[in-house]
């Protein structure tokens, strides 16, 4: 069904503000993601390209606020009506009618437009309109996680660990200790960069030492939308009681010693007491 549309941003090339246009066919609804700092690629597959030159068309592309992104007028490609936040960042790929888009940060998301014009006298004709979502996502670091040195069962384990540079905001993190059925996640936070609008997130965790364990594994996890993310296993160790193992071993040393001089001296003097006996009981002994 041919639909009569105006539209401000079908008027490159043409000179003026405004130009009545009729679209010949419905508008194609495609969703893209991209990766921050990476390039995003907004399609803009032409059905009829068989019948019709790049050479014969107007093809461009503009976001949602109707700011232009590129444009290619009758084969060339054309700068005057080109956004400056776009210029420099874009290339056509006229071999699969794709526009990327590079160094694509997280203000790029949202919706974009391309339109294919062919030109005739009584004005400019939409032949076709591709409507992109463009979402984009950056991968949070992996989790790390860092104690305080020389722990000991008097002073507990305090960890903490961090994540950071991701996007979309993160849903929590938390702490899996072993010998323990609870997620820890009493104190975390979550800050955003105002310019990058990339997300950093932390946990802390401060909680006794396991009665009766000298050692435990902890593992860090940060869970998005659509991903879990676990650190590499973090090993906390209580030095062995050495001390008290050395009192222990002198006490056993010691009663050892004091045993075996008791059973020799009872020894020795059996001995004489038997040797006494004897020439006590020999005749013509007095």
């Amino acid at each position: 069904m041919h639909v009569l549309k105006t539209c401000a941003a079908c008027t490159m090339g043409l000179g003026i503000l405004f130009v009545t246009v009729f679209v010949l066919s419905d508008a194609a609804l495609l969703k893209r993601q991209a990766y921050f700092n990476r390039t995003a690629y907004l399609p803009c597959p032409f059905t009829k390209a068989q019948n019709r030159s790049q050479s014969e068309l107007v093809i461009f592309w503009q976001d949602q606020k109707k700011l232009v992104l590129y444009e290619h007028f009758l084969g060339k490609e054309k700068l005057d009506n080109v956004d400056g936040k776009y210029r420099g960042r874009t290339s056509f790929d006229g071999d699969n009618w794709t526009l990327r888009l590079h160094n694509v940060q997280i203000k790029d998301t949202g919706s974009y437009d391309c339109f294919i014009q062919e030109k005739t006298s009584k004005g400019s004709v939409i032949l076709q309109q591709t409507d992109t979502e463009l979402s984009v996502t950056a991968n949070f670091s992996e989790p790390e996680i860092e104690s305080v040195p020389n722990i000991t069962r008097n002073s507990g384990i305090n960890l903490t660990c961090w994540s950071k540079q991701g996007y979309p905001k993160p849903i929590k993190m938390y702490f899996w200790i072993t010998n323990s059925t609870n997620e820890h996640d009493e104190d975390m936070q979550i800050s955003q960069d105002n310019v990058t609008e990339l997300f950093s997130i932390s946990v802390s965790l401060s909680m006794p030492f396991p009665d009766d364990v000298f050692n435990v594994t902890a593992l860090c996890v940060l869970e998005t939308a659509s991903v879990k993310i676990v650190s590499r296993p973090h090993y906390i160790v209580l030095p062995e009681p050495q001390t008290d193992q050395k009192e222990n071993s002198s006490w056993i040393l010691g009663a050892v010693a004091i045993v075996f001089i008791s059973v020799f001296f009872g020894l020795l003097l059996l001995l004489l007491v038997k040797k006494c006996l004897r020439k006590q009981e020999q005749p013509g002994i007095s």
